[in-house]
């Protein structure tokens, strides 16, 4: 193989985009079946793995968006994936609930993806939106209200 292929494998594995589409396929796929043993009835001790994974590639996919800030944390987006690592971890606990809960999560899941970026990038803590640059949804911040974060390499934004 050239090197320039090697550089272009090189690169995507060094891509944060590329791993955040990963674990976000492998945390879908573990979550699918999470909720799809619990609607046909497999016994909760069959679907431990699917529940592990499932948190495990969800705290995974919280540090891949995190990067080097702790901004996410406290911003919309953070907000929601903490609340539904919250309802994961009461699942094994809850017993008849299960499946309930795991609904509350896709819903959780869904709103928290597909909120508008002036909630997802709202900071609790800042009480103002604070924008990143490789964020979705993040172009249509009116300027004001785009505030660069302070991670590393979070240079100024491209109009």
């Amino acid at each position: 193989m050239a090197w320039h292929a090697w550089a272009a494998v090189i690169e995507l594995f060094a891509s944060v985009r590329a791993w955040n589409i990963a674990v976000r396929t492998a945390h879908i796929a573990a979550s699918g079946v999470l909720l799809g043993g619990h609607a046909f009835g497999l016994p909760a001790e069959r679907l431990q793995a699917a529940l592990f994974w499932t948190v495990g590639t969800g705290i995974a996919l919280g540090l891949v968006e995190s990067g080097a800030s702790l901004v996410w944390f406290h911003q919309g987006r953070g907000l929601a994936t903490l609340a539904k690592l919250a309802v994961l971890l009461a699942v094994p606990l809850c017993g008849s609930w299960r499946f309930g809960l795991l609904l509350v999560v896709v819903v959780l899941a869904s709103v928290g993806s597909h909120m508008p970026a002036r909630f997802r990038y709202y900071s609790v803590l800042c009480r103002r939106v604070i924008a990143s640059r490789e964020g979705p949804g993040t172009a249509g911040l009116k300027e004001r209200e785009a505030v660069p974060d302070e991670s590393p390499g979070s240079g100024p934004r491209e109009a």
